[in-house]
Parts: structure tokens; sequence; C-alpha cells
């Protein structure tokens, strides 16, 4: 998936990790929107078990999942809160 995030079927049931840990991107996302900082979610949270640069993989790659270059959102997404509506 990519340089820190890896989805195997043997760790966390599948879900995507850092390398090397079971620690579930989620996780760090959640971190991530509840306001703390990288370096606390990084050296404090985790232990210093993933670096900065890790969660800002996370973020880029959910960003794509979401939103095109435009910074629109992708087709078959929607935003978080709001209903999918009938076309």
């Amino acid at each position: 998936m990519g340089q820190y995030i890896v989805a195997d079927p043997e760790v966390c049931h599948g879900k995507p990790t850092f390398k090397g840990t079971r620690i579930m991107v989620w996780q760090v996302l959640d971190d991530v929107a509840e306001g703390r900082s990288w370096d606390f979610i990084c050296n404090n949270r985790w232990g210093g078990r993933i670096p900065l640069t890790a969660v800002a993989e996370a973020v880029r790659l959910s960003r794509r999942a979401w939103l095109d270059r435009g910074g629109r959102l992708v087709a078959g997404t929607t935003a978080p809160g709001a209903t999918a509506v009938a076309a």
C-alpha cells in the first residue's frame, strides 16, 4: 500500500497496519482527527514505533481515497455524516 503501510491477511485480519507493528491505520487517523499532534501520536501514544513520515503517508492515502486531485469527492464516496442520495 505504501512504504509504511501494509495489509497482511495474517496481521489484524488484513486491516491496514504500519509495517512491523499491529498498529492499525484507522487508530492513528482517529488520533489525527482528535487533534493530537503527530509528534505526540508517534512518540508518546505509540512509543516511537511509527515515524512521522508514516503518519503523513496515512493522511495522504486517506486523502486519495476520498478526494481527486482537484479536491472533489471521488465517485462512489460520501462525505462523513452525509447521506448518499440516489440520482
